[in-house]
């Protein structure tokens, strides 16, 4: 009963929770990007918002790019980081642009998307991502270098 209790945010358990939030989020958002994903290559004529002076085939290019694309790198955890950056930005575009003056229940989800993004911004993939292993490895490889010119 006491470890259900104790709330002392350990090395391990920040990993896992960053694996859960990364994973989770990706997935959901990979349910949003997929029905544009068929959209943009279906032919048919586009609905869907022109943003900032740009058609609506450019802005649902973009949102494809990062609710899927980024989604992607997101699952694996490849370059999270940078990533999230693109997610943000459609986020915030969606919430304040695009919803801008609708009520806060139609910008809800945005935003409720936008807080796991600036999280893993700010936290990064977690030890349970392919950003650690390659980290590893290429810290791994220097380390040999450094051997073998000794």
């Amino acid at each position: 009963m006491g470890k259900f209790i104790n709330f002392y945010l350990g090395s391990g358990n920040k990993h896992v929770a960053l694996l859960i939030v990364r994973v989770s989020v990706a997935g959901l958002m990979l349910a949003h990007g997929l029905p544009k994903l068929e959209m943009l290559f279906s032919g048919d004529a586009l609905q869907f918002p022109a943003v900032f002076g740009l058609s609506a085939a450019s802005s649902l290019t973009l949102a494809v790019f990062a609710e899927v694309a980024c989604s992607v790198l997101i699952l694996v955890g490849l370059g999270t980081r940078l990533a999230v950056i693109p997610l943000i930005i459609t986020m915030l575009v969606a919430a304040f642009f695009v919803h801008g003056a609708d009520p806060f229940a139609q910008k809800e989800l945005a935003i409720l998307y936008l807080l796991p993004y600036i999280t893993l911004l700010f936290m990064g993939s977690g030890k349970y991502a392919l950003d650690h292993l390659l980290q590893q490895k290429l810290s791994e490889a220097v380390y040999v270098r450094r051997l073998s010119m000794e």
